[in-house]
């Protein structure tokens, strides 16, 4: 059986979006490859005092707020490593690299050093979905309200966006998809459409956001969109994870306006779903802006808001 080695690592942010890679040194396998910081989890030890352990031996730093993130697994032709990541947001010190190791800062969207380490290749695009998933509300805000409310947000910074307007006949929602997707297009933000991956094709949209009955029918990922899903329970986030999918929605936290009868599960049995999730996952269901340290506390890439987002300075 193959020896699997399980590894803390560490995705360290900076508010600009930018994230901390380094080079690994000669003398190490894979010496000259690029990698996020970190290493093996010793025995006894927690994977967040490995992280810890790891950035004060490599980086000379100590992570003051870290969360856990995402989990893979990856086989290299030596070994199967078990990756444990965190994202580190604040820290103590100022990195250099105390192995002798390159280091420099990049923007997963246009990575400028190279080769990365095989196993960190997937997580640049998963770094690129921002922390907000806003929702649209068209059918409570009307058409005026709305794309003021979604003009404000992408001023904001809003990036990521789902059409998402079970009202709406076919030809209302291609019109309405049309728009959202222009608009959200001018201001660099992605548009998913949450319905056929027909439509989304053809009104443009960067991607798709498969119900739950969608997501559990589908066999394999569309090609060459981004991909989504909503997910209530353990099958749907694990057929998600078989499919590899691009993130998923894990509703509801809290308990919402739209389904009011509907049990939220709250952080805790959030927390206890994601835990070791490969996905980047968006907590759902009843959220303000204020809850994204809760998201991240439990595992959450970040949060997605239906109400709360578009709610004008």
């Amino acid at each position: 059986m193959t020896e699997v080695v399980e590894a803390a690592v560490a995705v360290i942010l900076r508010e600009d979006g930018q994230v901390l890679l380094g080079q690994r040194p000669e003398g190490k396998p894979w010496a000259g490859w690029w990698e996020f910081p970190g290493g093996k989890i010793e025995a006894g030890e927690t994977p967040f005092h490995a992280l810890q352990r790891e950035l004060h031996e490599e980086i000379g730093i100590e992570a003051v707020e870290a969360y856990p993130w995402l989990t893979r697994t990856f086989a290299y032709p030596e070994r199967t490593v078990k990756l444990c990541f965190f994202t580190v947001r604040r820290w103590q010190g100022e990195p250099h690299g105390r192995e002798n190791q390159q280091l420099s800062w990049q923007n997963p969207a246009s990575v400028t050093v190279g080769p990365l380490l095989p196993a960190n290749e997937p997580i640049m695009g998963a770094l690129r979905l921002p922390a907000v998933y806003a929702i649209t509300n068209l059918h409570e805000m009307g058409e005026q309200r709305f794309f003021a409310a979604m003009g404000n947000a992408l001023d904001h910074g809003v990036r990521l966006i789902q059409v998402r307007e079970k009202q709406l006949d076919q030809h209302a929602l291609e019109v309405f998809a049309s728009r959202v997707v222009r608009l959200g297009h001018q201001s660099g933000a992605r548009v998913v459409l949450n319905g056929e991956v027909s439509m989304a094709q053809q009104v443009g949209a960067d991607g798709v956001q498969l119900s739950a009955a969608r997501l559990m029918a589908m066999k394999q990922k569309p090609e060459g969109l981004l991909c989504g899903a909503s997910c209530h329970n353990v099958e749907e986030l694990a057929h998600a994870a078989s499919l590899g999918l691009d993130f998923v929605l894990l509703s509801p936290v809290m308990r919402t306006l739209s389904h009011p009868h509907t049990s939220p599960l709250g952080w805790t049995e959030f927390n206890r779903l994601v835990h070791e999730y490969p996905l980047p996952v968006y907590a759902l269901g009843g959220l303000q802006p204020a809850d994204m340290g809760s998201a991240w506390a439990h595992g959450a890439h970040g949060i997605a808001m239906q109400r709360a987002v578009w709610v004008t300075a």
